[in-house]
């Protein structure tokens, strides 16, 4: 079976979607939700996913771990809350606290919105991410490639921290694995307390190259192959960003994806990428 280690739900008439603008993503403007997820998910043999968050706003996390309780496909939440707050502390345990907090298994931001690349460096930030640590939780990076020297920087300094690189960093659509996103990605995962999600890839892929319905798997290989190189398959997990996937691929095509891009590797190495890290990273 399979681990899907990111995706999300949303719910239009309960809060808007703020980062759906524009006639690329007007295909997300509806609500996706875990009923939609079901049958999709059984088609492709996943049995537990990560829930991830989707906005910046206290209310969502709470509905997730809601949700979670009440659905055996989520076996754990990755959930915001502001990093900054002086009581970070106390507010991670009073989530921990309510009706489904035994599945917050970790934290994430939308760093890639921060204009500063070094955001994740402020000392306000740091001491929230410590209390990431201390609460025995997860941090998921969400970060553009100008934002990943930073990304490496903060993982050095907080080693009892894992850092869980969401999309691989969003590389660029070129051509090949770019520079410096290249060698940023080696720098992140020779550090033992990084991880790196494949998911996300359909969509940050140069749409020119999808030919009808043949799935582009030739333009992926690089990024795959620096991610394999640098983190080992050990530190790799399968995630199928659905919904957000849906602008570029369907759920099953982006499993088909994920599996002949691991063709290559052994038996055990496939269970850790589809399973066992997400399994043992999560705490799932």
């Amino acid at each position: 079976m399979t681990v899907d280690a990111h995706h999300h739900v949303w719910d239009l008439s309960v809060r808007d979607q703020d980062w759906i603008t524009g006639p690329e993503l007007q295909p997300l403007r509806r609500d996706f939700t875990l009923a939609d997820l079901v049958p999709l998910a059984a088609a492709a043999s996943v049995d537990r996913t990560v829930l991830v968050q989707t906005v910046t706003v206290p209310e969502e996390t709470p509905e997730f771990l809601a949700l979670a309780a009440g659905h055996d496909l989520v076996a754990g939440v990755v959930g915001w809350t502001d990093l900054t707050r002086p009581d970070v502390a106390d507010e991670l345990a009073r989530l921990r606290e309510l009706p489904g907090g035994r599945y917050l298994k970790g934290i994430r931001h939308q760093v890639q919105g921060e204009p500063d690349p070094e955001w994740l460096l402020r000392p306000d930030v740091r001491r929230g991410l410590a209390a990431v640590a201390d609460a025995g939780l997860v941090y998921d990076l969400l970060v553009l490639p100008h934002q990943l020297p930073a990304s490496v920087r903060a993982a050095a300094a907080l080693p009892g921290l894992t850092f869980v690189l969401d999309h691989l960093g969003k590389p660029s659509p070129a051509a090949g694995a770019p520079e410096p996103w290249a060698s940023d990605i080696r720098a992140l995962g020779e550090l033992p307390n990084t991880v790196c999600k494949v998911s996300g890839l359909v969509t940050e892929m140069d749409r020119s190259l999808w030919g009808g319905t043949s799935w582009p798997l030739a333009p992926l290989r690089p990024w795959w192959d620096t991610a394999l190189d640098a983190f080992g398959p050990g530190r790799l997990m399968f995630g199928s960003d659905w919904p957000v996937c849906t602008v570029a691929a369907t759920y099953a095509q982006v499993s088909y994806l994920a599996g002949a891009l691991a063709i290559d590797l052994g038996p055990d190495e496939r269970d850790a990428f589809f399973e066992g890290t997400a399994t043992r990273v999560y705490d799932l």
